[in-house]
């Protein structure tokens, strides 16, 4: 009784030895291929290949009131416009830059809970 349930503890002894080398050789399989992968790829750029900033400096944001731009009318009711004679954007470049400011008596806000203009 003894003897067979010790040959069934070495049996799954083995097994989990087994399954545990099957495990260390896929790691190792693995580590392989990712390293052949990488051999394949491009380097790095170098520091010469680097971006420059350009000649003109540094480029910084530029903050313009837009507003919309009319859709334009087809000159026969029936003809359908194509999407190049729409144009690009939506809006164009406000010939007025001045920023609307808020005015006192407003509530800042749809909703906001304020007593509005009066």
């Amino acid at each position: 009784m003894y003897e067979a349930a010790a040959g069934t503890q070495v049996f799954g002894y083995a097994l989990i030895l087994v399954a545990g080398v099957a495990c260390v050789l896929g790691l190792l399989w693995a580590f392989r291929l990712g390293v052949k992968v990488r051999e394949r790829e491009p380097a790095p750029p170098r520091p010469d290949e680097q971006p420059k900033m350009p000649a003109s400096g540094p480029v910084h944001e530029v903050s313009e009131v837009r507003e919309p731009d009319e859709v334009p009318r087809a000159a026969d009711e029936s003809e359908r416009l194509t999407p190049h004679q729409l144009g690009n954007a939506g809006t164009r470049r406000a010939e007025d830059q001045r920023r609307s400011r808020w005015s006192p008596g407003s509530s800042g806000s749809f909703g906001g809970g304020g007593g509005g203009r009066t």
